[in-house]
């Protein structure tokens, strides 16, 4: 009697789940850690970078009071540890590194200019603003809950303002403004932010491009921001930050 062969048996598939929408990898929250916003201008540098960045985070802010921040504050720290962004797993607490990583993770936003030369001259005067005037920084430090008319200005808290003018007209007169490298907000902008508030604080006279440059930067929507949330800072007088000289 003739036998049918039977046909091999197939291969069995492992089944697969089909993975549910809401099983992917959980994302991490980007965090920002600052401190004071009436008187911590690295906080509001640090800030402005994530913001002009478009990058979205939390604010994690740390009480003046705290010993080490009010070190950080008064410039007595040897580590500066706010701000810091902490974004993907990665965490960046230098005001210049957080401005070159922001660069690098939202490049769209144009953080450094396009221009190789202008690029170099950008980080150039960051960088100086980020180890230089410290006369300026001692003398008139951040307050935006004070306004001292007629403030006496000491000569080499002087210079540095002189200084920092020679700069704002170089890049004004250079690149054409409004801001410092053109018509879109770069590093140099927000690092050199914190020094508009300073000159209003301390009614310092500018000429007039410098004038309204300052007055550019304050008018910024997110700078408007910061002053808000600064007036409704609840927090006691830092001694140190009210002496005139």
């Amino acid at each position: 009697m003739a036998t049918t062969a039977s046909a091999p048996p197939r291969a069995r598939t492992a089944a697969t789940k089909a993975v549910p929408k809401s099983a992917k990898a959980p994302t991490t929250t980007t965090t920002l850690t600052i401190t004071s916003k009436n008187y911590s201008s690295w906080s509001l540098r640090g800030w402005l970078l994530a913001r002009f960045s478009g990058l979205a985070f939390v604010e994690n802010v740390l009480p003046p009071d705290d010993p080490s921040t009010r070190a950080e504050i008064l410039l007595l720290s040897s580590s500066i540890l706010v701000p810091c962004l902490a974004h993907d797993g990665i965490k960046v607490w230098d005001t210049l590194a957080i401005a070159e990583y922001l660069n690098e993770v939202c490049p769209k936003a144009g953080l450094l200019p396009a221009d190789a030369k202008a690029r170099a001259h950008c980080r150039a005067i960051s960088g100086e603003m980020h180890s230089g005037f410290s006369a300026l920084r001692s003398s008139l430090p951040m307050n935006l809950s004070g306004h001292f008319p007629q403030f006496k200005i000491w000569s080499r808290a002087q210079a540095d303002i002189d200084h920092i003018c020679s700069i704002w007209r170089d890049c004004l007169d250079t690149y054409g403004g409004p801001y410092l490298f053109g018509d879109k907000r770069t590093v140099a902008d927000a690092m050199y932010a914190p020094v508009c508030t300073r000159f209003a604080t301390y009614d310092v006279k500018l000429d007039e491009a410098c004038a309204a440059y300052r007055d550019l930067m304050l008018a910024e929507p997110e700078m408007k921001e910061w002053f808000s949330a600064a007036k409704a800072e609840k927090i006691d007088n830092i001694d140190e930050l009210d002496v005139e000289f």
